[in-house]
């Protein structure tokens, strides 16, 4: 595995990749080499929980026919909401995508982003995101690329300077960055002007006093070392998360096209609802690991109460129905993707 770092491969059962076995020959020469591209550093938990591991069940599995270059930081050049483009155009091979990072392009995606829409554990609602991603967009949105997987992060936590959220009346005023246009509807209707910006740029908005702080999930904070210039974190409790984000691990259509047909069976024996499941265990496990160290650290934490949580969904189902009117709008039944979404959460949330 040729990448900026190199590690083990771990997390290989829970990726659903062992259907294909050992190799059980001789590193072969490399015939394939699939540069992909993500905007996080490399110790962040998706890289290194499933980026890297996903590499090395592919080129254990290919017998090293096929090498894995895993380039983080968009060390290819570029901006985060250039990435979709560039696995489209064959810029790199494959890449970790985020739709919401280009506003208005991918509505249907928009769903699992909506408020309290996904679950508390990023595994289930991944699979969720998998299911609706075939229903309503695999077709026909996202036909322009092969995607492999689908996943959202676990629930958002909102990191700011100065003294902690707990009350709807404490969010008047406040500049705080947004990943995503759902998130920052419901920011504005609680009274927070919102920032829209890629999740790199948060920390650098943070220290210099542009934002007052920002909406992101545990498992990221340690990577841009948020917590070094936060105060205090809100986690919002109950059993649904605040708001989410929809990320997409894909592969350029000719490049998986132009695969040998044993070599495109292990880029498919990697792909799907498990793997995209894969892709949510690692920002759950990133985001046990990145709480106890803000705990141990001594930074505020708190939980909202139940009664705060309840105002909150009020607000965000003010913030779901204004999305279901725009996408009738466009010409897509919202009411009939919110359902389907809600049910695929539901379906698959091992918390119930």
């Amino acid at each position: 595995m040729n990448m900026t770092l190199k590690t083990a491969a771990i997390g290989l059962v829970a990726l659903g990749m062992g259907a294909m076995g050992q190799a059980g020959i001789a590193q072969a020469q490399a015939e394939v080499t699939l540069r992909c591209q993500h905007f996080l550093p490399p110790m962040g938990s998706v890289p290194r929980f499933f980026m890297e591991p996903w590499a090395a069940a592919i080129e254990e599995q290919s017998g090293g026919r096929i090498d894995v270059e895993l380039y983080p930081a968009m060390q290819l050049g570029g901006a985060p909401p250039a990435l979709y483009d560039q696995i489209r155009d064959g810029v790199i091979d494959c890449g970790w995508a985020l739709p919401a990072y280009t506003p208005g392009r991918f509505p249907e995606a928009e769903v699992m982003e909506l408020p309290f829409m996904t679950s508390m554990n990023a595994e289930d609602s991944s699979r969720a995101a998998w299911e609706f991603t075939e229903e309503f967009m695999m077709d026909t949105r996202f036909a322009d690329i092969h995607v492999m997987a689908v996943h959202v992060h676990g629930p958002g936590v909102i990191h700011k300077t100065g003294a902690p959220i707990e009350a709807i009346a404490d969010f008047d005023g406040l500049q705080l960055r947004g990943p995503s246009r759902q998130a920052n509807a419901l920011l504005e209707r609680l009274g927070a002007t919102p920032v829209g910006m890629p999740v790199p740029a948060f920390p650098e908005a943070l220290s210099r006093g542009v934002v007052d702080g920002g909406v992101i999930p545990w498992e990221v904070v340690p990577a841009l070392r948020v917590e070094e210039l936060a105060d205090s974190h809100t986690q919002i409790g109950g059993d649904r998360a605040l708001y989410n984000t929809f990320f997409i691990w894909g592969m350029n259509n000719d490049t998986y096209a132009s695969l040998p047909d044993d070599l495109r069976a292990i880029i498919d024996a990697n792909s799907g609802i498990d793997t995209s499941a894969a892709a949510g265990a690692a920002m759950d496990r990133g985001d046990t690991i990145a709480e106890e160290a803000i705990t141990a650290r001594g930074n505020t934490i708190v939980t909202l109460s139940d009664d705060v949580v309840a105002e909150l969904r009020a607000v965000g189902d003010e913030v779901t129905a204004a999305w279901v009117e725009e996408m009738n709008g466009l010409g897509l039944d919202g009411a009939a993707m919110v359902e389907f979404a809600r049910a695929a959460v539901a379906r698959h949330d091992t918390a119930n």
